[in-house]
């Protein structure tokens, strides 16, 4: 373990200066939508985490205040505050500078989380203010900036100290930018589930979450001693689990290696991936590794056994992992992602060491536990049968259509063959959709009506969802297929539109039928989300118009309200119950044209609590529904 006295100002490194951050901010955090929004506190709490990885933090506490900002505290270090070679604090360096900070020096950190260190200083440039009080050689030292910009000036280059204290550690207070960010309102729900995930990856560490913006403070303490074997159990709570939680820890090539799965009755897989404490949405090569041996491990067991004849083939990887829930968590001294917000991981190194570690330790708990090994073997052959009898009801349901018509000729393709180029719009009902065809530009818009309520994949068997006819339309238009637990026919780069458009009316049938797309898009072909091609349209409400002046489309009651407020003389106001009601004209200006209309792009955070609440909202429990729509509905109306 590094001794305090080492960690000093000679050991922030610099790399290049703070740019362009307020000018395009995407670049950085991912988008200024909610999920950047909230990213801002998973930059500074990273910060702390990667001090207790390295020994020097054991609890941190993440307030949201009254006035809208965050406050992060942590006992570590404390950054440190002497001078830098460049001739200020380091502390100023940290916050001003890209990619200047400890995890650059190896004989700081071993491992860091963040994002590419470059966290610190983004969440400053995106802050109407940050405040950071630093307790470290006996003094609490000061700093202060407003939207990235330092307003204290320094005596001699160093911070002003605020009083004597024998602790050491970080405090941040920071309120996000108006300027930058849609909505500056942070997600309790999304951050609390993140911080509890870091706990259950951290079991020495202690989370503390309070929000203080309500008539009544939530607190709420995450120390999970069981570590990812507690996540899991967590993520299974409410499943049938096959046998108890199988873990395994170990190292190879500098890398450590943490897993942890157990098996459901259910035909799914959950495999998540952690890098560095970073959830790795789009997975990577730690997961690739692990899947990889994994399945040639249950193989050869299942050859061994008797269980495959000579003249079987192999289990695929899809029918090993049916049913699996999954934690890996690898920490790695020099990781490399592909995307600014580290959702996937690139180092085959971490390949290599997840194979080796995984096919060791699995070994060695399958030769001791052989009645387990069997009952995972079983989940394999329940998959493998279905899998097959699903190929072949397949070959039946999918039959392959034309490029531009289904079976039903409800499609009206675009002209264009350029993927990246086209959209597709789901509209909902004939009259709509007919309004729709008329309105849109024919060169790279495809229209497909739907009708009514699509099924609930939630609640139905797989057979029922290919037997849909709607459902069919959907996979035969977007041409890549689907995934499934029973097998993966499903390959992202034969998608033909680089925009899937969800254009539903504007009240509680359109918002369910939403719903249930979203559904069956989350669980048959999640990589449409997490790759950035599903969206949600948004027509107008109402539609105003002034005797005098200009008429002017408004999108919600919130806008409404607005409008009343500004506008001084009488109006008309026209409101659309219905896409059907739209000529058009209309429909093209409002909701189909790109330089006009509005758009919401689906994101997925947590993957966790994604699949948790979808299991909520769309399965057959009714109770916990209603009360997550009560719980939710304030939240929701802060969100227009």
């Amino acid at each position: 373990m590094a001794n305090t006295t080492t960690y000093d100002a000679g050991s922030i490194s610099v790399l290049e200066g703070l740019e362009a951050v307020r000018k395009r901010p995407g670049m950085y955090i991912g988008s200024v939508s909610r999920k950047g929004l909230n990213h801002l506190i998973y930059e500074i709490v990273d910060n702390s985490v990667d001090e207790h990885l390295a020994g020097f933090c054991s609890k941190i506490n993440v307030f949201l205040e009254k006035d809208g900002s965050c406050t992060v505290t942590d006992n570590g270090r404390g950054i440190p505050v002497d001078m830098h070679a460049k001739g200020v604090s380091a502390e100023r360096l940290v916050f001003t500078t890209l990619h200047a900070g400890g995890k650059f020096d190896d004989s700081v950190y071993k491992t860091s989380g963040g994002l590419h260190g470059v966290g610190s200083s983004v969440v400053n440039a995106l802050s109407t203010y940050l405040d950071i009080e630093i307790s470290r050689d006996g003094y609490v030292h000061h700093d202060h900036y407003e939207r990235g910009i330092p307003t204290i000036e320094l005596e001699e280059g160093l911070l002003p100290k605020l009083r004597r204290t024998r602790e050491t550690g970080t405090k941040i207070n920071f309120l996000p930018d108006p300027e930058i960010f849609e909505k500056t309102r942070f997600q309790a729900e999304e951050v609390k589930s993140r911080l509890h995930e870091t706990a259950y990856l951290n079991p020495d560490l202690t989370i503390i979450f309070e929000d203080r913006r309500g008539d009544e403070i939530e607190h709420v303490e995450y120390h999970e001693e069981n570590g990812i074997i507690g996540f899991v159990e967590d993520l299974n709570k409410n499943k049938e689990t096959v046998h108890e939680v199988i873990y395994f820890k170990g190292e190879s090539e500098g890398i450590v290696v943490e897993g942890a799965f157990q098996y459901v009755n259910e035909f799914h897989e959950n495999v998540l991936g952690f890098c560095n404490n970073i959830y790795n949405a789009e997975g990577g090569t730690h997961l690739t590794g692990f899947k990889t041996i994994f399945t040639t491990v249950i193989n050869n067991y299942a050859r061994e056994l008797g269980i495959l004849k000579e003249k079987d083939a192999n289990f695929t990887g899809a029918d090993v992992r049916n049913g699996m829930t999954a934690v890996i968590s690898i920490k790695h001294p020099a990781p490399r992602f592909e995307g600014q917000t580290k959702t996937k991981l690139d180092n085959q190194d971490a390949s290599r060491a997840t194979a080796k570690v995984t096919g060791d330790e699995i070994v060695r708990y399958f030769d001791r536990n052989l009645e387990t090994l069997k009952s995972v073997i079983g989940c394999a052959e329940k998959a493998a049968k279905i899998r097959k009898t699903e190929e072949r009801a397949k070959t039946n349901l999918l039959t392959r259509q034309k490029y531009s018509f289904d079976s039903n000729g409800k499609l009206a393709n675009c002209e264009s063959r350029d993927a990246s180029k086209c959209e597709i719009f789901i509209v909902e009902g004939d009259s709509a959709g007919g309004s729709a065809k008329t309105a849109r530009n024919r060169n790279f818009q495809a229209i497909l009506p739907i009708r009514g309520k699509i099924l609930n994949v939630e609640k139905a068997s797989i057979d029922k969802v290919l037997a849909n006819a709607e459902i069919k339309t959907m996979i035969n238009a977007f041409g890549c297929g689907f995934s499934e637990g029973y097998g993966n026919d499903f390959d992202i780069t034969k998608l033909r539109y680089d925009k899937i458009i969800i254009m539903a009316d504007a009240d509680v049938d359109g918002a369910h039928i939403s719903t249930l797309l979203l559904t069956l898009f989350y669980r048959f072909m999640p990589e449409l989300i997490y790759e950035g091609h599903v969206y949600i349209a948004m027509p107008p409400l109402y539609k105003a118009m002034p005797a005098r002046g200009q008429e002017e489309y408004l999108y919600d009651d919130k806008a409404l309200e607005q409008y009343r407020k500004r506008h001084k003389g009488s109006f008309t106001l026209q409101r659309y119950k219905g896409l059907g009601e739209m000529d058009a004209e209309q429909l093209w200006e409002t909701t189909l044209n790109p330089a006009t209309r509005i758009l919401k792009r689906i994101e997925i955070e947590d993957a966790r609590m994604a699949s948790s609440v979808t299991e909520m909202l769309m399965g057959t429990e009714v109770p916990p529904r209603r009360a997550f729509i009560y719980e939710h509905a304030r939240d929701a109306e802060l969100d227009v």
